[in-house]
């Protein structure tokens, strides 16, 4: 291959990035643009990218018209809970999974795979008539247990992948200078695990800040909602829609789990390098 076809490759590659880019960023930018429109440009028959008079209405129509900072909070407690609790579980689990294998964690990586293709409709009645006998319906705590049972298979299959990174010979080092199992877990594996775990929480984070079929179901009483229900209040009958407080909403939805992933991703990026040099 000559460099002149080599530069053709690279230039379709870049090109075919900036459309998926584009393609992905589309809906965003659009949303960003609705929720700073105002009213008689919302029903222009010919819409515009960027507003011609920018106004913050949409925003305080929002917040006037339903409890989004109530909605959100309960949101970032069953975000926060499910992230924590679903890392504390499956980080031990995966460890023994990498380090012991044998046909029994191969069968349970396997079930952990299978077991992500479930649709929510299958499972939604079991588990109703579960969390009924708990008496956990219409709770926060019983929203969290479903989103720490959801998110688990795949952080286990995430964190599974991150011990396998981890050479044993290192563990076993540590063992031949006298540190106990525990103290290597500690001291050894769990620095180098760090990344793993914190891209594993911030994925059960966004799974949970994002789900709407389980809290719609299992959450009855209005001030207990979380915030992807409460967006649906803006949506009227026969599918007539507030427009722009639903975008401006929305919009505000959306940047928790941009912002969140934004300082994090650096983090992790910043770990694995380290790790990396020190290896």
């Amino acid at each position: 291959m000559n460099m002149r076809t080599r530069r053709s490759v690279r230039a379709g590659q870049y090109l075919a990035l900036l459309c998926y880019l584009v393609f992905l960023a589309f809906p965003f930018l659009w949303l960003i643009s609705t929720a700073f429109k105002p009213a008689p440009e919302l029903g222009s028959l010919h819409p515009t990218w960027i507003p011609h008079h920018p106004t913050l209405d949409n925003f305080r129509a929002a917040f006037d018209e339903q409890p989004l900072l109530r909605a959100a909070a309960n949101s970032l407690i069953a975000a926060v809970s499910a992230g924590i609790i679903a890392v504390v579980i499956a980080t031990p689990m995966a460890y023994v999974m990498a380090r012991h294998r044998s046909r029994l964690s191969a069968a349970a990586t396997g079930w952990v795979v299978v077991s992500q293709a479930f649709p929510f409709v299958l499972l939604i009645i079991p588990l109703f008539l579960v969390l009924k006998y708990l008496h956990l319906i219409n709770t926060l705590w019983g929203l969290i247990m479903v989103y720490v049972v959801w998110s688990l298979p795949f952080a286990l299959w995430m964190l599974v992948g991150y011990v396998r990174a981890v050479p044993p010979e290192l563990e076993e080092a540590a063992a031949v200078d006298g540190a106990s199992r525990l103290r290597t877990l500690v001291s050894v594996t769990a620095p180098l695990l760090a990344p793993g775990i914190v891209a594993t929480a911030l994925f059960a984070f966004i799974t949970a800040w994002n789900e709407f079929f389980f809290a719609l179901v299992l959450l009855k009483t209005p001030e207990k909602q979380t915030l992807p229900v409460v967006l649906t209040h803006f949506l009227g009958a026969e599918g007539a829609s507030d427009l722009g407080p639903l975008a401006a909403a929305a919009f505000l939805a959306t940047l928790p789990s941009l912002v969140l992933f934004a300082v994090i991703q650096r983090r992790i990026t910043g770990g694995m390098l380290a790790g990396a040099v020190k290896s």
